[in-house]
């Protein structure tokens, strides 16, 4: 008995290394701004935020919760989630892998600090989409060897959205990780508004992850995404 039980936790783990090792990275779908909702900027909730994205056409929607506790996240989530979906919508949750995989949300957003991604990926499976925050050079060159179907890379401007942000790593480096990304998509976080979506995608940024310029005023949501998104399109031709 307690062979085979040896025998099947050794197959449940092969079977985890099997998927991280050969996994091939998923087309995240991405647009060129990608949402991302924040209950304390919006006074929304987490679905009014999605229904409102998804008036203004979003297909990919990012949900982050810094400041409520995993359970009130869990509750939220548990409506949003497949809120987005029902709309073709893929819906992705910041940070807890642990949300992510009970609310078979599409995939999930991790920073340096959160769960391993190679943890992440044995756990949510080859099809999820993962994402990864990366905010200097050493960052973007060790990502590069994790099973990610896209990087984050910021704050590319000062950002008003986190306590304790991360260092201003700029244009210019934005530049020079494009360079090293090859086909990763990249996605350029941190402070973009309106105003320097040119210079963002001039420098290289497959993607403008926005919050602020989105999402306030909350009632103008779906408008805002719109705007962002032809402003954007525009810049990519």
């Amino acid at each position: 008995m307690i062979f085979v039980r040896r025998r099947l936790i050794f197959r449940s783990l092969f079977g985890l290394v099997v998927n991280v090792i050969h996994h091939v990275n998923v087309n995240p779908g991405l647009s060129s701004i990608y949402p991302i909702t924040d209950t304390g900027i919006s006074n929304l909730t987490h679905s009014e935020q999605v229904t409102r994205l998804l008036a203004g056409g979003a297909t990919i929607i990012q949900l982050r919760e810094k400041r409520e506790s995993a359970r009130t996240f869990f509750a939220e989530a548990a409506i949003a989630v497949p809120l987005g979906q029902a709309a073709g919508a893929r819906m992705i949750i910041n940070d807890r892998v642990d949300i992510a995989l009970a609310l078979k949300a599409d995939g999930v957003h991790l920073g340096q600090t959160d769960m391993p991604v190679s943890a992440a990926r044995a756990l949510l499976g080859a099809e999820a989409i993962i994402g990864y925050s990366t905010h200097n050079l050493v960052q973007v060159k060790a990502a590069l060897e994790l099973p990610v179907d896209y990087l984050a890379f910021g704050p590319i401007f000062p950002t008003g959205s986190k306590e304790n942000p991360d260092p201003v790593a700029g244009l210019e480096a934005l530049g020079a990780v494009k360079a090293l990304v090859a086909d990763i998509p990249l996605v350029a976080i941190g402070g973009i508004r309106r105003g320097t979506l040119e210079a963002v995608f001039a420098a290289g940024a497959d993607c403008a992850a926005i919050i602020s310029d989105i999402i306030s005023p909350g009632e103008k949501i779906a408008e805002n995404f719109r705007s962002l998104l032809a402003i954007a399109n525009n810049q990519r031709r």
